[in-house]
């Protein structure tokens, strides 16, 4: 089963990071300073940076491993990967996402993973696609596309709120207002909004 690079650099950050705590605890059962002698020791400390003893950026490790998972799948650039629904489209990018790039003699074959109904729709729009690629990368990076056909994760972004109407009790300031009629519709529709509630 192929993994989508945003699978494998999720996998690799925590892999990472579970493996630099492991060496930074002492867990894994080795300490290098215990078999050493007084000497080795004292130099051995002064070449590593002092200890803080507060935690350090994670930015510090993401950056390398999110590279090497992107390198891994064959993406030396990744804005192929990180602005794809920008590159193809959105209703591409729903149907499709990339999962690997390999340079090949003729050209690069850019592999995608379909929607299983979607990937015959795909083939036929391939030349309008690698089209769009190579444009967007300004280079012809890509020659053919490759189909594989799988379900797609999809994006969790959040719903739209959607809002139950307010009306303004007869009471509220902004319904006295008497000034120019573009402050007044300003006010009224601030006055709204404050008193909107969210609907399930």
């Amino acid at each position: 089963m192929a993994v989508v690079p945003s699978q494998q650099l999720r996998g690799a950050i925590l892999n990472a990071l579970r493996f630099s705590l492991l060496l930074r605890d002492g867990a894994c059962g080795h300490n290098p300073k215990m078999a050493q002698k007084r000497d080795d020791k004292q130099s051995d400390e002064s070449a590593s940076p002092p200890r803080r003893n507060r935690p350090e950026a994670v930015s510090r490790e993401t950056m390398a491993t999110a590279a090497s998972a992107f390198v891994r799948a064959g993406f030396r650039d990744p804005t192929l990967v990180l602005r794809w629904d920008e590159i193809v489209g959105p209703e591409v990018a729903r149907l499709a996402r990339p999962l690997k790039l390999t340079e090949g003699a003729s050209g690069g074959i850019l592999t995608l993973k379909a929607e299983p109904a979607a990937s015959l729709f795909l083939q036929h729009e391939t030349r309008p696609l690698t089209e769009r690629i190579n444009a967007y990368l300004g280079r012809p990076a890509v020659a053919k596309l490759r189909f594989v056909q799988g379900p797609l994760e999809r994006s969790t972004r959040p719903r739209p709120l959607r809002f139950k109407s307010a009306t303004l009790p007869p009471g509220d300031p902004a319904l006295a207002y008497e000034g120019p009629t573009g402050v007044k519709d300003a006010l009224l529709a601030l006055a709204k909004a404050r008193r909107r509630t969210t609907t399930d």
